[in-house]
């Protein structure tokens, strides 16, 4: 059975991201699967100083550290351990299917990977620790996670509450219309209220595209608002956002070769690090 796979490391938004995962696996009835990785931090060794102390001093030196080193790999195994326990016990008393956990070295996009065939859906928090107090930043492994990751994925912000309503920003495109059918097909955002938004464009038949779009959902049975805007596209949606107090946000994304262009100056990009609100990137 695939998992919500739901990234966990103790940083501010490690509450809400538990909330979203009690949430999502209720809402799929699918098991929630923890998973903490402990990433090797870069070291600065004896190496930069070689030229400024002796061979013995510097052998005593590169000891120490290899052995500063097993000790804190001992602590951050130890304080992931003691960290999946309390999330898990925090789920098992609100799902009614299984809670596991995991505990991973490396990079978390890469432990992702690897347990593909047992996801179906990504719950992260779109900062970590490296931010503190930060929720306004993007955290450093979302563009990786996002460039790797097949499956849907729901960036959580520094607080979680059940949506009842969402909002897909629609411009015509083919990302779009995939973005529609995950909607349509997932389970996740069904009984909620859909706003599809779109802001106009160059796309041609935008407009009969959209109309199309509209039907599409209400054949599927959801309760929808369907509006067409104008004006700068970050602007008019985050407008539209805070006017119909959206509660959370569903975005396409781009292919695997174009998603770095995608994150570049684009108007996602703003989204992802100016909503306040969860977000769903579909692939």
């Amino acid at each position: 059975m695939t998992k919500i796979i739901t990234c966990v490391d103790g940083s501010a938004m490690t509450t809400a991201v538990t909330n979203a995962a009690i949430w999502a696996s209720n809402k799929l009835d699918k098991p929630i699967l923890f998973l903490h990785t402990i990433e090797k931090e870069q070291q600065h060794g004896a190496d930069n100083y070689s030229g400024a102390i002796g061979l013995g001093a510097r052998s005593a030196l590169l000891q120490e550290l290899t052995e500063l080193d097993e000790q804190r790999g001992k602590l951050a195994l130890k304080l992931g351990k003691e960290l999946l326990e309390r999330v898990s016990k925090q789920a098992q008393d609100c799902v009614t299917q299984k809670v596991e956990s995991m505990q991973r070295h490396g990079e978390l996009a890469d432990a992702i990977v690897d347990i593909e065939d047992k996801t179906r859906l990504i719950v992260i928090g779109r900062s970590g620790m490296e931010h503190g107090d930060n929720y306004s930043a993007l955290g450093s492994n979302i563009e990786t996670l996002l460039r790797k990751a097949s499956h849907p994925v729901v960036l959580i912000p520094e607080t979680f509450t059940q949506p009842t309503s969402f909002m897909v920003a629609y411009d015509g495109r083919q990302t779009a219309d995939n973005a529609l059918q995950r909607v349509i097909d997932g389970g996740l955002l069904h009984g909620l209220h859909c706003h599809l938004v779109s802001v106009k464009n160059n796309e041609t038949n935008l407009e009969e595209k959209f109309i199309a779009a509209q039907q599409k959902l209400k054949e599927k049975g959801f309760d929808l608002t369907a509006s067409f805007v104008e004006g700068d596209i970050f602007d008019s949606l985050m407008d539209y956002k805070q006017k119909h107090k959206i509660d959370l946000i569903v975005m396409g994304a781009f292919g695997h070769s174009k998603l770095r262009q995608f994150f570049l100056g684009s108007n996602t990009l703003k989204m992802l690090e100016r909503s306040k609100v969860p977000m769903v990137v579909l692939r």
